[in-house]
C-alpha cells in the first residue's frame, strides 16, 4: 500500500472533522482523502459537511448504500483501494486542477445550468493562468500532422443543411479528427443560434464526417487567447454547448469513434444522444492542469452524476458505448 496516500477509517475522519482540520488535504497537503466506507459514522451528517468543504477530492472506497449521506458526500466512489490510489496519484500530479474540479462539481450541482456554465468558465480561466497549465504548455510540442492532413478538408468547418423543419449539422474536419477549433466553435454557435431563434426548426440533428465525432479541443489552440479574462469573455458569448442546451428538446446528436473532451462535453447537452458500438468517451483535461471547459462539468455531470464525472476526469480513462449507456451518458445505440 502506498504510504503517501493513507486510507482513513470513518472514525479517523470523524476525529479530524471534530478538529476542523482542513489544511491537511489539498494542494498544500495530501492531494486526496481516501476514505474506507466499511464502518458507520457516529454523525454521518456532520462528517459529510466536513468532507464537502475539503479543498481536495474525497474518494470513497467500498460498498455504498443508497441514501447513505457519507457515501454521497464523496467526490468519487470506487470498489478497491488500488482504484482509489490510482485516482490519488493522478490528483497528485495536478493537485490544484483536481481541487478545482471537485469544488466546481459540488457547486454546480446546486446551480441552474446557465449559472453553472459561468462557474465552470471562471474556474477554467483561473487554471489557465496557473502553474500546472503553464508547465504543460511549456512542455507541449504540436504533433506532426498525419499525411491525411497535407491538404485541408474542403468546405465549411460545419456543414449546415436545412430541409423544411429539419436542420442538419455535420462536423466537417475529418482530416483533423474534427478537433474543436475556433473555426468550428464559431460555426456551431452560428448554426445553433439560428435554431434557437427560428421556431419553425422543429428538429436539429448533429453528426460528423470521418473516423470519429471529435477528439476535442485542438491542442495547438489551447491557451491561445490573449489572457484568461478574455477567454472567459469568449466562452460566455460563444460556447456551442450553451446554444445546444437552448434547443436541447429539439436536438439529437449521433456520435461515433473517439469522443474526447469537448467531443463529449458538447453533445451531452442534447436532449438525445445516440452512440455507435465503436464509440468511446474520455475527459483527459486534468493532465493539462485543466478541467473540462466546454461545458462538461455541467453537461456530463447532469447526465451521469457528480461522482462518475469526477472519476472520468481524475482517472482519465476511456469508457465504451456499453458503459456510457449503462451510466446514461448516451441514450441509445444507433
Amino acid at each position: 500500500m502506498n504510504s503517501d496516500f493513507p486510507i482513513l477509517s470513518v472514525p479517523q475522519a470523524e476525529a479530524l472533522a471534530r478538529l476542523h482540520e482542513r489544511a491537511r488535504y489539498g494542494p498544500l497537503g495530501a492531494p486526496c482523502l481516501l476514505l474506507d466506507l466499511a464502518e458507520p459514522a457516529a454523525d454521518a451528517a456532520a462528517l459529510a459537511r466536513w468532507l464537502h468543504e475539503l479543498p481536495a477530492p474525497v474518494i470513497g472506497i467500498g460498498a455504498a448504500v443508497a441514501g447513505d449521506a457519507l457515501a454521497a458526500a464523496c467526490d468519487a466512489h470506487v470498489e478497491s483501494a488500488e482504484a482509489a490510489l490510482a485516482l490519488a496519484e493522478a490528483a497528485a500530479r495536478t493537485p490544484i486542477a483536481a481541487m478545482t474540479l471537485v469544488q466546481l462539481l459540488r457547486l454546480a450541482e446546486t446551480l441552474p445550468l446557465a449559472d453553472a456554465l459561468v462557474a465552470e468558465s471562471l474556474a477554467y480561466a483561473t487554471l489557465q493562468n496557473g502553474a500546472e497549465f503553464r508547465r504543460w504548455r511549456a512542455s507541449f510540442r504540436a504533433p506532426q500532422a498525419p499525411a491525411a492532413c497535407a491538404a485541408p478538408d474542403d468546405g465549411p468547418a460545419v456543414i449546415a443543411e436545412r430541409d423544411g423543419a429539419m436542420l442538419r449539422l455535420t462536423l466537417n474536419r475529418p482530416a483533423n479528427r474534427n478537433a474543436m477549433t475556433v473555426e468550428m466553435r464559431d460555426a456551431l454557435c452560428e448554426a445553433l443560434q439560428l435554431a434557437a431563434a427560428d421556431e419553425e426548426i422543429a428538429r436539429v440533428e448533429i453528426g460528423a464526417r470521418g473516423k470519429c465525432f471529435s477528439t476535442g479541443g485542438d491542442l495547438r489552440e489551447f491557451g491561445s487567447a490573449p489572457d484568461p479574462a478574455t477567454a472567459h469573455l469568449v466562452r460566455s458569448l460563444a460556447l456551442p454547448g450553451r446554444w445546444l442546451a437552448a434547443v436541447a428538446a429539439r436536438a439529437e446528436v449521433v456520435v461515433h469513434g473517439a469522443c474526447v473532451g469537448s467531443g463529449i462535453e458538447f453533445p451531452a447537452f442534447a436532449g438525445r444522444l445516440l452512440a455507435t458500438d465503436g464509440a468511446w468517451f474520455q475527459l483527459p483535461e486534468l493532465k493539462f492542469g485543466l478541467i473540462p471547459g466546454a461545458g462538461g462539468c455541467v453537461s456530463v455531470a447532469r447526465r451521469i452524476g457528480r461522482q462518475r464525472t469526477a472519476w472520468l476526469v481524475l482517472s482519465g480513462q476511456r469508457i465504451d458505448t456499453a458503459q456510457a449507456l449503462d451510466w446514461g451518458l448516451a441514450d441509445a445505440r444507433c
